[in-house]
């Protein structure tokens, strides 16, 4: 059995240099670096991990850094495939349990455990990272960015989309599923991630990023796609263009009163997501209700960047990453 580890990054800093030290060393390591100008790649190569340096000019996207990461361990060289966020940290005992688990199961594809943030009571938005992450126990749809793959499974499925911004591990995974392999979460620590956001213009980031992926992605794979895409697509579209719009004209048509209580729907939705997760999730009060309230602001952030895939889309340009975190925060 042979394992290979592949950490992506730009400008992560000391987070870089974390997630470097956690990688296990008997395992092949690969460092793939997008353009870092804060000693990313020196230190890298100074703990002796084998550096990939995406060439100046690049466009740079996650899926392209971890295609060139399989690209340099080469097809023979790895029967399993760790790839790692570079502000991530590895749990020690995470490749045992989930090696085990690829090894019990030959149709699994892909395992991926409990991705934790790091410092969940620095901001309401870390919080709101670690709750997202904490997904259900079993058969999955998708993994996200860190996960363990079964390498013939990942060469079979032609690896990540480079040309997604966002999205490329729901991608590659609906390509996986069709070509009849399994996804799993299972129950064990995987990783520890910093998302470092502390403003809610990082937030706003980070959600208008989601909303670009749900539209890429409905669109990409349409009726045959996880359904989740394109519910996701119709709740930005009613939340963020139809009910405001039909605010607008209740209000042209029968007066301001009519324009509040189209808007009403608003608050009440956050209530009934916020006593959602009290009842389902047994989240503290506060936290359930800034959650609701997080979810509800947040379709207007998504619609920002649901707009953007599409407006680039037929305009035939190519977008950029939508990023929310400066060098090293």
């Amino acid at each position: 059995m042979s394992i290979a580890v592949i950490a992506i990054g730009r400008n992560e800093g000391e987070r870089l240099k974390t997630c470097l030290r956690s990688l296990p060393t008997e395992a092949r390591r690969v460092y793939v670096d997008s353009g870092s100008t804060d000693g990313s790649v020196a230190f890298a190569q100074a703990m002796g991990v084998e550096v990939v340096t995406l060439p100046p000019g690049t466009r740079f996207t996650a899926a392209l850094a971890r295609n060139a990461g399989l690209a340099a361990i080469g097809a023979e060289e790895a029967d399993f495939v760790q790839v790692v966020d570079g502000d991530c940290e590895l749990d020690p005992d995470w490749i045992a349990a989930a090696v085990a688990a690829l090894r019990a199961e030959p149709d699994l594809a892909v395992v991926f455990g409990r991705r934790r943030e790091r410092f969940p009571d620095a901001s309401v938005y870390n919080r709101m990272c670690d709750d997202e992450w904490n997904v259900p126990v079993g058969i999955a749809m998708s993994c996200g960015g860190d996960a363990l793959f079964r390498r013939t499974a990942l060469d079979a499925a032609g690896g990540y989309n480079p040309d997604l911004i966002a999205g490329e591990e729901p991608d590659l995974c609906q390509r996986l599923r069709e070509a009849g392999w399994r996804i799993r979460r299972i129950d064990a620590e995987m990783t520890r991630h910093d998302a470092a956001m502390t403003r809610i213009g990082q937030w706003w980031r980070r959600t208008e990023r989601s909303g670009h992926a749900f539209a890429e992605l409905a669109w990409r794979h349409g009726a045959k796609g996880d359904p989740h895409w394109r519910r996701e697509v119709k709740s930005i579209a009613v939340w963020a263009a139809a009910l405001p719009l039909v605010a607008l004209v209740a209000g042209a048509i029968l007066g301001v009163w009519a324009t509040l209580l189209v808007l009403a729907l608003y608050p009440a939705q956050i209530a009934r997501i916020a006593q959602r997760m009290r009842r389902a999730r047994n989240l503290p009060p506060r936290f359930a209700w800034a959650l609701g309230f997080f979810l509800v602001a947040g379709k207007f952030a998504q619609a920002k960047g649901a707009a953007r895939f599409h407006w680039r889309r037929l305009s035939g340009r190519r977008g950029g990453l939508i990023e929310y975190k400066g060098a090293g925060q």
